[in-house]
């Protein structure tokens, strides 16, 4: 019987979270997986709780599955963390480069793989819209995780259009308030 862990970061009962484990579940048995019968799925939900990440990521690890997959950013790190030999399939990874869970997106290396929330190389384009919005803008504060390569591109991009980018760190909330405070004055001005 093969093993399959899940390891979530929302709490298991959310409704969101159910219909997509039974999607999942639907899926494996169209492709002749039946839990019970030739795989048995563990499940572990964080709720976004770093500790009982920790915690059951070493569960997950100790069952010895097959595959883990980690269904949320907060999952992948306690899951790398626990295993350097059983496959890890990420969903809903912002920046699995620069957060560090894979090499690069053309060879992961290592155990991890999976899926990004969207392409960040297209990050560049936030600011050349906001340029069509105002051309005028000569300066802008970007919001972002630090963990996250988003900022490089953009950065990238500025020159070419004539901008100032600073990065606000969404982890420092005196920052925050502060990019906060300044969108609002220029969505006045703009608005």
């Amino acid at each position: 019987m093969r093993r399959i862990g899940i390891m979530t970061g929302v709490v298991g009962e959310e409704s969101d979270f159910k219909a997509r484990i039974a999607a999942f579940s639907q899926e494996l048995q169209r492709l002749g997986w039946t839990e019970g019968r030739n795989v048995r799925i563990d499940f572990r939900a964080a709720a976004g709780n770093a500790a009982d990440a920790h915690k059951y990521a070493t569960e997950l690890v100790a069952l010895a599955p097959d595959v883990i997959l980690a269904a949320g950013g907060s999952t992948i790190p306690p899951l790398l963390e626990a295993t350097h030999t059983i496959p890890i399939v990420f969903t809903l990874s912002v920046d699995p480069v620069g957060a560090g869970f894979v090499d690069s997106l053309q060879r992961p290396g290592g155990t991890a793989t999976g899926f990004m929330l969207f392409e960040y190389s297209l990050s560049g384009k936030w600011l050349e819209l906001l340029k069509q919005i105002e051309p005028g803008v000569t300066r802008a504060g970007v919001l972002r995780d630090p963990g996250n390569g988003q900022f490089a591109v953009i950065q990238a991009a500025a020159p070419s259009l004539g901008v100032d980018v600073s990065v606000i760190n969404v982890r420092d909330a005196n920052a925050i308030e502060r990019g906060v405070a300044a969108f609002a004055r220029f969505s006045q001005s703009f608005f």
